[in-house]
């Protein structure tokens, strides 16, 4: 094979690779895009933050039927995490609701996720770890206070009569 063939295909697969190079950064990153919603239960009227990473573009945005659209912001100088905050509509119907996140402006990749509005989601107090207490729960612990209480005044009067 003579120089100057070789010396085309080595060139030619040299560009080749460069263009590739130049490509697949910008294809791994809108592939890999990934989202989230927090918290994912809420009560209607309640806040949600929002975020993105992976689009390879400083812009995207988020709607739902749950709060409609949001534009989302760089969250870090280097762009790769995007992310705004909305409030879940106060007439938003319980169940689950599409969250999808648009990288860029219209046609760019899209990541879907749930968002899943509870009547009952906003709970405060011990982060929502205790239920709703019927009557006789109340009954029940009331009594039992008041028996420690009694108790306690016992063994204490007892202790006074003993010393004296």
């Amino acid at each position: 094979m003579p120089a100057t063939r070789k010396r085309y295909r080595l060139t030619g697969a040299a560009a080749a690779a460069l263009v590739i190079t130049a490509v697949t950064p910008t294809t791994l990153a809108q592939a890999n895009a990934s989202a989230s919603v927090s918290p994912g239960v809420v009560a209607p009227g309640s806040r949600v933050n929002l975020s993105v990473t992976g689009c390879g573009t400083r812009t995207a945005r988020a709607s739902s039927p749950a709060f409609g659209d949001v534009q989302l912001a760089p969250g870090n100088a280097q762009a790769t995490r995007l992310s705004g905050s909305a409030i879940v509509f106060g007439g938003a119907t319980t169940g689950s609701h599409p969250v999808t996140f648009e990288c860029g402006g219209s046609g760019g990749e899209r990541v879907t996720v749930t968002l899943t509005v509870s009547l009952g989601a906003a709970r405060g107090g011990l982060g929502g770890s205790v239920g709703s207490m019927s009557t006789g729960a109340v009954a029940v612990g009331g009594a039992l206070v008041a028996s420690a209480l009694g108790a306690g005044l016992w063994v204490v009067r007892r202790r006074r009569e003993t010393h004296a």
